[in-house]
């Protein structure tokens, strides 16, 4: 059993894809709807993936264009957050 909730989880991943340069700068991620169908979560599970991500400013929220990854001179990371692990779920 996980010790981590799904948004936890989720938000790692996209953090590590980020982080790592496999989603880049101004690259779109997949909208709530199909992210929720994806990792069989809810809605308010996906927004809370989204609401890390942003608050580490990994990706940058459009109302009604969707979610973009953020240049990384924008980017809040701490020190040593390379996200050398990794992460549980596929991107």
């Amino acid at each position: 059993m996980p010790t981590q909730p799904d948004y936890v989880r989720i938000s790692d991943a996209y953090a590590a894809a980020i982080v790592s340069g496999r989603l880049k700068p101004g690259e779109k991620l997949p909208s709530i709807a199909e992210m929720s169908k994806r990792y069989t979560v809810g809605a308010t599970t996906i927004k809370m993936v989204l609401v890390r991500l942003e608050a580490r400013r990994l990706v940058r929220r459009h109302q009604g264009k969707g979610t973009f990854v953020e240049p990384r001179d924008r980017w809040l990371l701490p020190d040593g957050d390379d996200d050398d692990d990794e992460p549980e779920f596929e991107i």
